[in-house]
């Protein structure tokens, strides 16, 4: 997506996320991966090479049945995570270099006013609205955000011709300020390695979540636009890069289960 992450920065991170799903599914199969991070200094594209060693015992695997039941949660939450469940993903990711911040109160108002200013500046942009609305597409076709089939044509006119910015604004900003908790994800610094250890990271603390019954919805516009993140910084007086913004709680209802793709279309072999 060229328009919304012209760096790849999003990218990488999901890249980061799945590898750690390879690394838990291996793992809960008896298997050991061994994992090189940008194996190759001439190939930017090759992100890690994963090598898979018998175990002794399979681990993980209260993780891995999470997977499929960890998608992403955009309503409103019925209740605030267990303390334990914050506690153990800020420890996760601490041990892997990645800070784990709880947006206290006292902040909570500043973030959402970053991430409503951050809906109004990307539906300003004509071409970041066109993106969005070619990502858009009806369950059964292929990749994108998933809408209805028989509204699907209607949204996608509506958000390519349409600045529904302060509407959306409005929506987040209160979704921001409402969530029970909210935790942004820090690195030392913003390289495409820091930003390849965030995938990682932030999957295992979302398979931890999902397993206690803890589901998760993203409020990254402000780490989506390059001018706003700094800002992010400074409002919550955080120390490092911030990569992504999370807001948490137990859902009202089990998640929809969005659409995968199957195995098969995503393996090469050689």
């Amino acid at each position: 997506m060229p328009v919304n992450d012209p760096l790849d920065r999003e990218l990488t991170i999901s890249c980061g996320a799945a590898l750690a799903n390879s690394v838990v599914a291996g793992r809960a199969r008896g298997l050991e991966p061994e994992v090189d991070l940008l194996p190759d200094p001439h190939d930017a594209d090759f992100l890690a090479r994963v090598t898979l060693r018998p175990r002794s015992v399979p681990a993980d695997e209260e993780l891995a049945a999470a997977i499929p039941s960890r998608p992403t949660y955009r309503g409103r939450f019925a209740a605030a995570p267990p303390a334990t469940t914050l506690t153990a993903m800020a420890a996760g990711c601490a041990a892997q270099d990645v800070a784990f911040h709880v947006v206290p109160d006292e902040h909570r108002g500043a973030l959402a006013r970053l991430v409503a200013e951050g809906d109004r500046a990307q539906f300003a942009d004509p071409s970041w609205r066109r993106e969005l609305a070619n990502w858009m597409h009806p369950r059964r076709r292929g990749d994108g955000l998933t809408v209805p089939l028989v509204v699907g044509a209607l949204t996608r006119v509506v958000v390519s011709h349409l600045d529904v910015g302060a509407r959306t604004a409005a929506r987040d900003g209160t979704l921001a300020r409402g969530a029970p908790a909210v935790a942004v994800l820090t690195t030392s610094d913003d390289g495409v390695r820091d930003r390849l250890r965030t995938g990682p990271v932030l999957q295992h603390a979302l398979l931890l979540a999902a397993a206690s019954g803890v589901q998760a919805g993203y409020s990254d516009q402000p780490c989506q636009v390059a001018a706003l993140r700094p800002r992010v910084r400074e409002a919550l007086q955080l120390a490092g890069q911030p990569q992504v913004i999370l807001r948490l709680g137990v859902p009202h209802a089990p998640p929809w289960a969005v659409p995968r793709r199957p195995v098969d279309d995503v393996l090469m072999t050689r």
